[in-house]
């Protein structure tokens, strides 16, 4: 990997780690999820970085995927707490995710993060994705908890916030060999219920899909926007700044030109905790970009 992306790579995960750790202590009862979200962002910003995707704050049984609303009032109560941030610094990528349990649910946090250790003691050139798969399974599974089997981790690249190869949360029959020069990332869901997770009917996080021609002035100028400012990195309703940007974003998913990334939540409706770390796949072994010290 060149020198020049690989300090990237490493000031990304640099940023996010001191985010994350600023963060944790904001998270608490009575606190609005908008203002520990716009912090998160700022707070990138003001580092050096730019968010590789609006601050993930998903509550419960939600998964992945939910940001807050332009005018969003909601605030933390007694939840299990998914903060899932992303940095990119000239478009390399760092993600990572921690849960905060203000709910009593101390063993289901370590087993997802259990399930992140063990994944991390095996990563390295030439280790298949499914055997990672399994040692998270088999962490998870030793908490009597069940891990998330249809949500995985996922390789970055430039611009690319979910790329090839996927990272099990389970044992597969065949997998990836890891290679000098990948980027993953690694995130185990541990679940006191099912182990799926399905769409919800809520989406605050979009993504640019191609350009497609747009009669409505509205749409192109808010198209030019999402391209000049985020490429094909997700971004945030709310952070629209185009005139008349909600019926614009309308008409730009109507054709294809935006996707959304629907909230995913448990299909029983059970709790989910998260951890995650950026792993750089190098000549002797790997290097995790996302932690401190």
């Amino acid at each position: 990997m060149d020198a020049e992306i690989l300090d990237n790579y490493r000031k990304a995960g640099r940023i996010l780690a001191e985010v994350l750790q600023e963060a944790r202590p904001k998270v608490d009862v009575g606190v609005p999820l908008l203002e520990v979200a716009e912090f998160v962002e700022e707070a990138i910003r003001s580092k050096g970085g730019l968010p590789a995707f609006p601050c993930n704050i998903s509550l419960d049984r939600s998964a992945a995927h939910y940001t807050p609303s332009p005018k969003d009032e909601s605030v933390f109560a007694e939840n299990m707490v998914k903060l899932d941030v992303g940095v990119h610094v000239d478009g390399y990528i760092a993600d990572a995710a921690i849960t905060i349990d203000l709910g009593g649910h101390e063993d289901l946090v370590l087993a997802s993060r259990a399930g992140l250790d063990a994944a991390l003691e095996l990563v390295g050139p030439g280790v298949s994705t499914a055997d990672i798969g399994g040692a998270i399974e088999e962490a998870i599974t030793g908490y009597g908890y069940k891990p998330v089997y249809n949500l995985t981790g996922h390789g970055l690249s430039r611009y690319i916030a979910h790329d090839q190869p996927a990272v099990p949360n389970k044992r597969m029959d065949k997998g990836v060999i890891l290679k000098e020069g990948d980027v993953i990332a690694i995130e185990p869901f541990a679940t006191n219920g099912s182990g799926r997770i399905s769409e919800a009917p809520i989406t605050e996080i979009y993504g640019f899909g191609g350009s497609r021609p747009q009669r409505l002035p509205a749409a192109r100028a808010l198209m030019k926007e999402i391209v000049e400012s985020y490429k094909t990195l997700p971004f945030a309703r709310r952070w629209l700044k185009a005139e008349r940007a909600e019926y614009a974003l309308m008409h730009l998913v109507r054709s294809g030109a935006v996707h959304g990334y629907p909230v995913l939540w448990e299909v029983e409706g059970a709790l989910v905790s998260q951890a995650e770390h950026t792993v750089l796949i190098l000549e002797n072994g790997c290097e995790v970009t996302t932690r401190i010290g």
